[in-house]
């Protein structure tokens, strides 16, 4: 379980603002989307893994926190990565 080093890699270089940027709000957002669906789909197995719901509770929790700023700062941003991501309906 987990993202793999290739992957991260990939996430990292599509939602990077420079090419040494690894920690922008972007990338934190589509790392923990990751993650999250990952455990999702944990979960819909082990129903009764009731640590891994806290730890999936915190995640989206940040991902909210994380969102909000981008939203605040640059709505095109905000627009951009939840377009990309997928994550709004």
């Amino acid at each position: 379980m987990g993202i793999t080093k290739e992957k991260k890699q990939g996430i990292i270089e599509s939602f990077r603002r420079a090419d040494s940027d690894t920690g922008s709000p972007e990338v934190q957002i589509a790392l923990l989307t990751t993650r999250i669906n990952e455990l999702t789909e944990h979960l819909k197995v082990h129903t009764k893994d009731h640590a891994s719901r806290r730890g999936l509770l915190m995640m989206v929790s940040k991902r909210s926190g994380l969102l909000k700023y981008i939203r605040l700062r640059d709505r095109r941003k905000y627009l951009d990565v939840i377009g990309r991501l997928g994550i709004r309906k």
